[in-house]
This record gives structure tokens, sequence and C-alpha cells, in this order.
């Protein structure tokens, strides 16, 4: 249904424009998450780059937090442990672990592009509900100002 923004009243505008503001950074900290889940998957996929069989046997620093490290040798280089999600870890191929992170890395982008348009709909939406205002505002002053010339005249 549509409405007619300017059968509102300044109040009712007001509480739309609420509305939008919150809608309006729900969505852009929806995509913010997503691009943050899209990264780590985009720097997991690139490190299984680094399993060669070049690499074999090398030693390497181990992450137990992410400032503390041990020391280590790499020793499976065909293989890794993947994190599927809630605590669940799968033991896959490095291609097979590649095409894991690919798979997730295309679910979020099309994700992501899923909001984009409803983020710049609601962004017009607000853009047009804040001229409604204004407009408004400035009937409102101009009769003010009319009023007050006519009470001295």
């Amino acid at each position: 249904m549509a409405v007619n923004l300017t059968e509102l009243s300044l109040p009712q505008l007001e509480g739309l424009k609420t509305q939008l503001d919150q809608e309006t950074e729900f969505l852009t900290s929806s995509i913010g998450q997503l691009k943050v889940v899209q990264t780590k998957y985009v720097e997991a996929k690139d490190s299984l780059n680094v399993l060669s069989k070049n690499n074999e046997g090398k030693e390497l620093l181990v992450p137990l937090t992410s400032s503390m490290y041990v020391p280590g040798k790499l020793h499976d280089v065909d293989n890794v442990l993947v994190d599927i999600g809630t605590g669940y870890f799968v033991e896959k191929r490095v291609g097979d672990g590649k095409e894991f992170f690919k798979r997730k890395i295309d679910f979020l982008t099309k994700q992501i592009e899923k909001i984009q348009p409803a983020l710049q709909e609601k962004h017009g939406m607000k853009q047009a509900v804040v001229e409604v205002m204004n407009m408004k505002l400035q009937q409102l002053h101009s009769q003010q100002a009319s009023q007050s010339a006519t009470i001295k005249a």
C-alpha cells in the first residue's frame, strides 16, 4: 500500500524517518557482518595456497590464540580440517577445501547483492521523507511569519 508522504503530519513523518533510520542501520550492519565473514573465508581459501609439496616439512608458527603461537612442522600438505560451523570440523583434501570456501564466498556475495538494493531503496525513501519534512517546515514557518505580520498590522 503506497502512502502519499505529503498527506502525513510532521510527527508521522518523524516516526517514519526514525523507522527508516533503524532499517538502514540494520541493513548496513548486516552487510558489514557478511563482509567480515566473507573476508575470513577469502583469507582461509588463500592460506590453502601455502600447502604444496615444496612446503612439506617446513617449520611454521601455529596460532594458539590471536596473539600466541607455537612452532610446528608442516607434515600433511594434502589434507586440511575445515570448520563447517558450530564447532564441527571435516577433513578435506586441499582442493575440496578451496572449493568449500569458494562456495561460501559466492553465497555471501549473493546475500550481500540481495541486501544492497533494499538498502538503497530505504535510503531513497528516507531522502524523500526528509524532503517532505523540510517542505512542511518551510510552509509552517511561512504561515507563522504571515500570521505574525498580520498581528503586527
